[in-house]
């Protein structure tokens, strides 16, 4: 998992299902979504609301242009931007390249160097279905007793993470790191819309406590004495403490680059750091 992995370029069924319907109906969609009404976003738009009426209604055509900077108002993500327009009835704007195009080579550097950057601790880079498309060697060492089938490529983060048969058993906060994982796929979907993201909730929010997973300690005990909630695992190397951060290509317009993140792992306590200091020296000695 130590090499980026190219991503298919085909386009998702859920777009083809977008573009079936009309650009008024998706627009709507988006507007509910975000929580805003028409008249809000015609002010945000600087459009009359009785414009955005008919187009939402179907009673007025919007141009190119307009679907665009409807889609910007409302924070569409890039792929899905590409369906209002091919609702619209017009090109697609935005490209989704594989990962291994030679246009994206400047790209797959930039996150090869911050993985190994971040060495000697653990990193990965995942795509917008948290499936792994790139890891540093600080990764393996932790997840290696998983089963293999978790371990099968795509390997999806999450549900490595939090299926029996994989990291669970050795999260000491199982009950507050699932809590966390969920909230944060929960927030993906209110975003995006995502019904691969949907059904991987529910799969994950199915999942039982793995055995001897201790009860869940009340709100306040597990938020206490931490900053963020922390990934504590139970490793060969002893208890580890992380917390995690988020990186994400800035501007992006290409489709692949907008849904790539890089989670990095930070040791939160000087116990962890060391540790993870001593087994990379191990490893390179």
């Amino acid at each position: 998992m130590n090499t980026l992995a190219p991503l298919a370029a085909a386009p998702s069924s859920a777009l083809a299902a977008s573009a079936r319907r009309s650009v008024g109906d998706l627009l709507r969609d988006w507007r509910q979504r975000r929580r805003m009404s028409q008249l809000l976003l015609a002010v945000e738009a600087g459009i009359s609301a009785r414009h955005l009426s008919f187009v939402e209604s179907g009673r007025a055509q919007p141009s190119r242009e307009m679907v665009m900077h409807l889609a910007e108002q409302l924070d569409v993500p890039l792929r899905e931007r590409n369906a209002l327009l091919m609702a619209a009835g017009y090109a697609p704007l935005y490209r989704e390249r594989a990962l291994d195009d030679p246009q994206l080579a400047a790209a797959r550097e930039a996150v090869d160097l911050v993985l190994r950057g971040h060495e000697p601790y653990p990193a990965l880079a995942v795509d917008r279905h948290w499936n792994i498309v790139a890891s540093n060697g600080a990764l393996a060492p932790l997840v290696g007793d998983a089963s293999p089938a978790l371990l099968a490529a795509p390997v999806n983060a999450l549900r490595l993470s939090l299926h029996p048969e994989g990291v669970a058993p050795r999260i000491l906060n199982w009950h507050a790191w699932r809590t966390h994982l969920l909230a944060r796929l929960q927030r993906q979907i209110d975003a995006s819309g995502d019904p691969t993201l949907a059904a991987l909730h529910e799969e994950l929010a199915a999942y039982p406590a793995p055995p001897g997973t201790p009860a869940e300690p009340p709100v306040t005990e597990t938020i206490q004495h931490h900053i963020a909630v922390p990934l504590r695992l139970r490793t060969t190397l002893g208890d580890l403490s992380f917390y995690s951060t988020t990186t994400v290509f800035g501007t992006p317009v290409d489709i692949t680059l907008s849904e790539l993140a890089i989670e990095a792992f930070f040791p939160a306590d000087e116990a962890t750091a060391a540790a993870l200091r001593t087994a990379a020296g191990n490893r390179d000695g």
